[in-house]
């Protein structure tokens, strides 16, 4: 089973792109021996539309094209679920034992669409704020490994 981040917007060499791509690597060396197969992001390009509104229809046609088939689609949202890392490593945990693929989606800077957003699993949040989604896929990055590294017990994670 595999994880992809699908995500709009590309970074051009922003501290984020290398903060998520470090924990990425991270999380894919754990993962590999913990039945992830591949941990990986997948980037759309941001549309150039003249509304919101058919900026995010196009990007949603973009990013769904690459989420894989089958995949569990989790829409990150700030009105989503937000978990407990310990819950997000145990949710990862069930879905690689159903045998599904993972995919989060992450929107640009006016969010998924509608359609998107509701085709969805699922929605999770990263908290209740609203955060720059160049920064959600580092997060997301980085909550990844952090549960790879909960499942491997690894002592990355210190609960307190």
């Amino acid at each position: 089973m595999r994880i992809v981040i699908a995500a709009v917007g590309r970074a051009r060499g922003a501290p984020e792109d290398a903060i998520a791509a470090d924990y990425l690597r991270r999380a894919a060396g754990l993962g590999r021996k913990l039945g992830f197969q591949n941990v990986e992001l997948i980037v759309v390009e941001t549309s150039r539309a003249n509304t919101a509104q058919s900026r995010m229809a196009d990007e949603a046609e973009q990013l769904s094209v690459k989420i894989p088939k089958g995949a569990r689609i989790i829409a990150l949202d700030e009105r989503g679920r937000t978990m407990t890392s310990e819950a997000f490593a145990n949710q990862l945990a069930k879905l690689r034992d159903g045998g599904s693929d993972i995919a989060f989606v992450i929107g640009g800077p006016d969010g998924l669409s509608a359609e998107l957003r509701n085709a969805a699993h699922e929605r999770l949040a990263l908290g209740a704020q609203t955060w720059p989604h160049m920064l959600v896929r580092a997060m997301l990055a980085e909550q990844i490994y952090r549960a790879m590294a909960i499942l491997a017990g690894h002592p990355y994670h210190r609960s307190g």
